[in-house]
């Protein structure tokens, strides 16, 4: 059974700017327009809609346009207006918005996957739109010609995409909870690693090319930082929602992690601050501290005529243990356990308060996030919800 989160109170939280309204069907991507007062978004309704501010103070479409198909996904660059969107047939449709937001011209559409459409990036840089599908295909395809360039076939649905423009290294989280790097060439890629840490599925990944980190959120509730540059192996477990974590975004100025999930949380981690890799459940028959046998140890309870006890593990040491030799809990944050978890007796003597200072801050979003996107220069964030409703947040009060 899960640990029960406690967030603590807190004096500075996010300022809810503004909810737009308006989608008849769940809103899957939304994203901020830079130096505008506007918000993109796409919706299971099938509608594209650019939402700008009005004298009134409130958002209202200036675009409202409907696809053949609902919408799944969407790629902007603010740079070129492009906008790409993913469908639910598989097709990936590309306009160009003007220059006041009051107009879109369709481009061109690829035929990128056999299903629907679970990820887009448009890379300016090489001018390469990558994507991943329900067909368990990523695929990547020249935005000038609309020719696709190749494809690699994933070990499950993808719901993760990220890629860094430096050494062209592409990452796919998947529904198996495995993360893929590839290595893409003009028309070809070389499978670089793959590698698990989740015990449920990725559903969001997130890349910082300047620390050179990978940060992956599951179905099983937890963030892994994974230090990709290091190339030590290290990932650094943060553990901070009651539900599957839904979306991430990285602020690189303030080194802050922004983490949103199906229970409404939003919460901002401090990656400023020197984390420490979980230790490894270790195995024993008897517990590692009393030496009392556990319930599978037949020869030693026999010998011993004790009762066999249930096994726990110390969230600190790792050892395994018995209850009575683990009745403590404590927070450990620098480890990513923000809220208490379970410790031996003599790892909580020795955790001090300083060790249990929190290095996150937890918000409720009051609705169940699906996607996120973070103005930097603003400290705006978005949120889009199963709801329908987009959310702007001000939150310059804690990412700062």
């Amino acid at each position: 059974m899960a640990a029960e989160i406690q967030p603590k109170p807190l004096t500075r939280k996010p300022i809810l700017l503004q909810r737009v309204e308006g989608s008849q069907e769940v809103v899957n991507m939304a994203v901020i327009v830079p130096k505008e007062e506007g918000v993109i978004s796409v919706s299971e309704d099938r509608t594209v809609r650019v939402w700008l501010k009005r004298d009134s103070g409130q958002y209202w479409p200036s675009i409202y346009h409907a696809m053949p198909s609902p919408c799944s996904c969407m790629s902007f660059n603010p740079e070129t207006r492009r906008l790409s969107i993913g469908l639910d047939n598989g097709t990936i449709s590309e306009f160009l918005l003007s220059e006041d937001y009051n107009k879109m011209t369709p481009v061109k559409n690829y035929q990128a996957h056999q299903s629907r459409v679970t990820m887009i990036l448009f890379v300016l840089e090489l001018e390469w739109v990558l994507s991943t599908g329900q067909d368990k295909q990523f695929a990547w395809h020249c935005s000038e010609s609309g020719q696709r360039l190749g494809g690699y076939r994933t070990s499950a649905v993808a719901s993760g995409l990220q890629f860094d423009v430096e050494t062209r290294h592409v990452f796919i989280g998947d529904h198996s909870g495995q993360v893929t790097i590839l290595k893409l060439e003009q028309e070809n890629c070389t499978l670089v690693t793959t590698f698990r840490g989740h015990t449920g599925g990725v559903t969001a990944l997130c890349w910082d090319p300047v620390q050179r980190v990978l940060f992956s959120g599951s179905s099983d509730h937890s963030v892994i930082m994974w230090d990709i540059g290091g190339r030590k192996g290290t990932a650094i477990e943060l553990q901070g929602h009651n539900d599957k974590v839904q979306a991430l975004s990285y602020a690189q100025h303030t080194r802050q992690l922004i983490s949103c999930g199906g229970d409404g949380g939003i919460v901002v981690w401090n990656m400023d601050v020197e984390r420490q890799e979980t230790p490894e459940w270790l195995d024993s028959d008897s517990c590692q501290k009393c030496d009392q046998p556990f319930f599978w140890n037949f020869k030693q309870m026999w010998d011993s005529k004790k009762i066999g006890l249930r096994q726990h593990h110390c969230r600190k040491c790792g050892k395994a243990v018995c209850g009575k030799c683990s009745s403590k809990r404590s927070s450990i944050p620098l480890m990513g356990f923000e809220f208490e978890v379970r410790v031996c007796d003599s790892c909580h003597e020795a955790i001090t308060d300083e060790e249990r200072a929190p290095t996150a801050t937890f918000h409720d979003s009051k609705h169940n996030i699906v996607h996120v996107h973070f103005d930097a220069t603003r400290g705006w964030l978005l949120t889009s919800g199963t709801d329908k409703v987009i959310k702007l947040w001000d939150m310059t009060p804690v990412v700062s």
